[in-house]
């Protein structure tokens, strides 16, 4: 009997998982052809400074929605490293959003700490990272899972969100096809 409980227990709080973080896992890209004007958004960097969005205008931005404690974020990051060394020098530039309830005391550790493998080497984040709250999130669109991706035009418009873990291929064509 306490292994039924057991197993119906487990099954419970892996459906609340599902049901809470449906964004986790296969990526769905949600936005239409259309473009959307960007938002006028300002985020505190880790040293606590303002950051606002617009500053980046004349770059493709990938906006990278985030946290330490989720497993396909971390999946994704190696690629992210990989994008912002291979296409910044031409008008590139990633922004990770970190959405950790903690905020710096967990995220500027975590940055500052922890290595990733890209293409062999052992790499920190090598790019901004931001800290997020549910307001930003809401105009960039909302967030319905971790990690959630925005990529937003030289010329400042919303051109595509991807929930869930993207994959690699889609959005390296995507930055490509917008450089």
């Amino acid at each position: 009997m306490k292994k039924l409980f057991s197993f119906l227990l487990f099954g419970a709080v892996l459906s609340l998982v599902a049901t809470a973080f449906p964004g986790c896992g296969k990526s769905k890209a949600v936005s239409s052809g259309a473009l959307e004007n960007e938002p006028d958004v300002t985020f505190k960097d880790l040293q606590g400074n303002n950051v606002a969005l617009a500053s980046y205008k004349g770059k493709v931005v990938l906006v990278n929605f985030w946290a330490t404690w989720c497993e396909p974020c971390r999946i994704e990051i190696p690629w992210m490293i990989e994008f912002q060394q291979k296409y910044s020098p031409k008008g590139f530039t990633m922004l990770g959003v970190a959405m950790d309830d903690e905020g710096t005391k967990v995220v500027d550790p975590f940055v500052q700490k922890t290595q990733f493998n890209v293409d062999g080497h052992s790499m920190a984040m090598d790019y901004p990272i931001v800290l997020g709250t549910d307001d930003i999130a809401s105009k960039l669109g909302g967030l319905i899972g971790l990690p959630t991706s925005v990529i937003i035009s030289r010329d400042g418009k919303i051109v595509k969100r991807y929930i869930g873990l993207v994959d690699h291929a889609t959005i390296d064509k995507e930055i490509q096809s917008l450089l």
